[in-house]
């Protein structure tokens, strides 16, 4: 491995700066998920509006959500392993990375060679393309799994940044220029297999250059325990989120499908954005939390007040605001989109509701009831759909609002029990951030009552309502005394002091 010394030990990263504070590294992670989210957005709506049909994105949803059904394996867990793992050695490092070629390169043939099958299962030969260029894909995911990880580790999120937006750079310009010459859904394929190619030659640029050679499995058991728990969660995970597209494919039709992924991604395009760039710091700060003997009960409920704090508002103004958003942002021929955002909004502030929920067990050895719990609210939600699919469209988007709850009531328990939480210190957490969530969408609503409804409404109701939410937003977390309100201001330190340190006049 070009790594020695074991690299993900270092406290210092690759340029011999000092290892990140968490609050650094959430700053870092904001920067790269707003800069990639801004690319991804701008490219999906100049895509919608003008080159690709509800029709094609449901073809390419229907591969992607085939593929990664199997491909989503391909970590094996060892992303998790190298974050957790207290005493990572090199021959540790370069036994995982072998694992995870090994696994990963086998992972991603089985998906190349489901191609036909697929495209036979759902009677559209156009899929056996597109979903080819999307599995080949996966064969240059497993060398920029281990360099990424250790980026992690080591909370080097300034490398971090340049590997996601570098990747979103490569999708967005693939995608745009192929779907301008035509190709459809094939340019959307391209575009995935582009940011895969990215993803791999700047992380390996930023670690310096990392690959398990000689290969090395000795000391295995650890990752490939930390791997069959992690396949199961993979696994749940998968079938969960992707079983929609599938069984609507089958059971509607690919426009369906193309709908319905255009509603639930804006909606977690629009989570992502507030939230979910800093989940991925909080993991290997919990890491350090335990390695020193103390209770991650008191910093996880901050954790979950912040997080809570900023997505709930967020996702309870997409639900009150669908049909506007759809309308400004797609235009007219994806309006049918507009119920089923709704619905998928209001889902997310379950599925939001205990961040890291699968994390932390992972991390204190609770392995056995943290499977147990996926496993039943994956049937549970594959249930769901397929009670609700004969039914409609929007049956199915609703139904993803009573899985999110069922969801919430099957992993309270096993994080309450894993950290030692009591309910109470949880559900005033809940409490606050559902008080601070109606004060920013109040405006919003009133705005509809007094003045134009959804169907009409107008740029100057709509930004002075959302401006007028913002303030109340902020207003009510100072009164309340919600943690997100000194959380914001330190980060917001941190932008500051970051500025000022790149500014020409401060060199």
């Amino acid at each position: 491995m070009a790594a020695p010394q074991s690299p993900a030990d270092q406290t210092t990263d690759r340029t011999g700066a000092p290892m990140m504070s968490v609050r650094a590294a959430a700053v870092w992670a904001l920067i790269s998920q707003y800069a990639s989210f801004a690319l991804q957005f701008v490219a999906s709506i100049v895509l919608a509006r003008w080159y690709i049909t509800p029709d094609q994105l449901g073809r390419f949803s229907i591969a992607f959500a085939a593929v990664t059904l199997v491909a989503f394996l391909q970590d094996f867990g060892v992303t998790r392993y190298i974050n957790g793992e207290r005493d990572l050695t090199a021959e540790k490092l370069r036994s995982a990375f072998t694992i995870s070629v090994v696994f990963a390169w086998g992972i991603a043939l089985l998906a190349l060679a489901s191609a036909w099958p697929i495209a036979v299962f759902y009677g559209d030969p156009q899929l056996l393309p597109i979903t080819l260029v999307i599995a080949a894909s996966y064969l240059l995911v497993p060398l920029a799994i281990v360099p990424q990880a250790t980026c992690q580790r080591r909370m080097d999120y300034r490398s971090n940044t340049m590997i996601e937006v570098g990747a979103a750079v490569a999708n967005a310009l693939t995608a745009l220029i192929l779907a301008i010459l035509g190709h459809g859904a094939l340019a959307l394929a391209w575009g995935a297999f582009a940011q895969q190619a990215a993803r791999l030659l700047i992380s390996q640029w930023r670690s310096g250059g990392m690959l398990p050679w000689p290969p090395k499995i000795a000391r295995a058991a650890d990752v490939m325990a930390l791997g069959g728990t992690n396949t199961v969660q993979v696994v749940c995970s998968s079938l969960s989120a992707r079983a929609p597209e599938l069984v609507i494919g089958r059971m509607i039709d690919s426009a369906a499908v193309g709908l319905f992924a255009r509603a639930s991604g804006l909606a977690l395009q629009l989570r992502l954005l507030i939230a979910g760039a800093v989940t991925g710091v909080f993991y290997p700060a919990f890491r350090r939390i335990r390695d020193s003997g103390e209770p991650l009960g008191p910093p996880y409920l901050r954790v979950l007040a912040a997080y809570t704090g900023v997505t709930w508002p967020a996702m309870a103004g997409i639900a009150v605001l669908g049909e506007p958003l759809i309308r400004l942002l797609y235009g007219e021929r994806w309006m049918a989109a507009a119920p089923l955002l709704t619905w998928v909004a209001l889902s997310q502030i379950g599925y939001v509701a205990l961040p890291l929920y699968a994390d932390l067990p992972v991390l204190m050895g609770r392995l056995k009831p943290l499977m147990r719990c996926m496993v039943i609210e994956t049937v549970l939600s594959v249930v769901l759909i397929a009670l609700t699919a004969p039914l409609g469209l929007e049956w199915v988007a609703a139904s993803r609002v009573i899985h999110a709850g069922l969801w919430v009531v099957i992993y309270l328990p096993l994080l309450a029990s894993t950290l030692e939480l009591r309910y109470r210190d949880i559900l005033l957490g809940w409490l606050r951030s559902a008080a601070v969530s109606l004060a920013a969408v109040l405006p919003v609503l009133l705005g509809f009552f007094i003045g134009q409804g959804p169907a009409e409404l107008g740029l100057v109701q709509a930004a002075s309502t959302v401006a007028l939410g913002i303030v109340l937003w902020l207003a009510s977390l100072r009164v309340l005394g919600h943690p997100l309100y000194a959380e914001i201001h330190e980060i917001a330190r941190g932008l500051l002091a970051l500025i000022r340190r790149s500014s020409p006049a401060t060199r």
